[in-house]
C-alpha cells in the first residue's frame, strides 16, 4: 500500500524546536553585550550606579570612588554570572537537540531568529525592571537618560520582532534531515 507525503509526515515524531535554545542563548547574549559594552567599555552605567535614584531604597555606591566603584564591580560580575549561566543552558539544550548535521543548526534562520527574539526581551526586562521600575542605573546617566533608556526599550522592540520574522521565514530544524534535502536539492 502506498503512503503519501502527508500521512509519511504525520507518522514521523515532530523534530525539536530551537525555539527555547535560541531565546535562552539570545537572553544571554544580550547581557554580555550590554554588560561589556555599556557597564564595562563605555562605563555609561554599573548594575547600582544610580541608586541614589532608585525606586527600592537599595544603598548608592557612588561608581566615581572606589568603594562604590568596588560594589559595582561586584554587582556587575554577579550580572555576567547569570548571563553566563544563561549561554551555558542554551547551549546544553541545544546540543541536546542535535544528534548530527551541526552546521545546518548553526545556519538555521529560526535559531538565529529566536536569539534575537531572547536578545529583545533582555532588553525589554532589563529596561522596563531596572532603569524604569526600580530605577537602579540607566542606560547612559544624565541629561537625557530617558531617552536613552527609552531607545534601549524601542531597539528590545525590534530585535523582537525581527527576530520572530527571522525564524518564521526559516524552516523547521531537521536533526536527521541531510544538507542537501535541509536546503532543498535532490539527494
Amino acid at each position: 500500500m502506498a503512503t503519501t507525503t502527508g500521512e509519511a509526515r504525520a507518522d514521523m515524531a515532530q523534530p525539536a524546536s530551537l525555539q527555547l535554545p535560541g531565546i535562552v542563548l539570545g537572553v544571554g547574549m544580550g547581557g554580555f553585550l550590554d554588560g561589556i559594552l555599556l557597564h564595562q567599555l563605555l562605563r555609561w552605567h554599573h548594575m547600582l550606579s544610580s541608586t541614589n535614584e532608585d525606586r527600592i531604597g537599595v544603598k548608592y555606591y557612588n561608581p566615581h570612588t572606589v568603594p562604590g566603584l568596588e560594589m559595582n564591580t561586584l554587582w556587575d560580575g554577579i550580572f555576567h554570572t547569570v548571563c553566563w549561566l544563561a549561554v551555558l543552558l542554551g547551549l546544553a539544550i541545544l546540543y541536546s537537540r542535535v544528534t548530527h548535521n551541526r552546521l545546518l543548526v548553526w545556519k538555521s534562520r529560526v535559531l538565529w531568529g529566536w536569539m534575537l527574539v531572547g536578545w529583545g526581551l533582555f532588553n525589554l526586562v532589563e529596561g522596563v525592571l531596572d532603569h524604569h521600575i526600580l530605577g537602579i542605573h540607566h542606560v547612559y546617566a544624565g541629561d537625557g537618560q530617558v531617552w536613552w533608556d527609552i531607545g534601549f526599550l524601542v531597539l528590545g522592540a525590534l530585535l523582537v520582532t525581527g527576530g520572530y520574522l527571522l525564524q518564521r521565514s526559516g524552516r523547521p530544524f531537521d536533526p536527521d534531515a541531510t544538507a542537501e534535502r535541509y536546503e532543498g536539492r535532490p539527494t
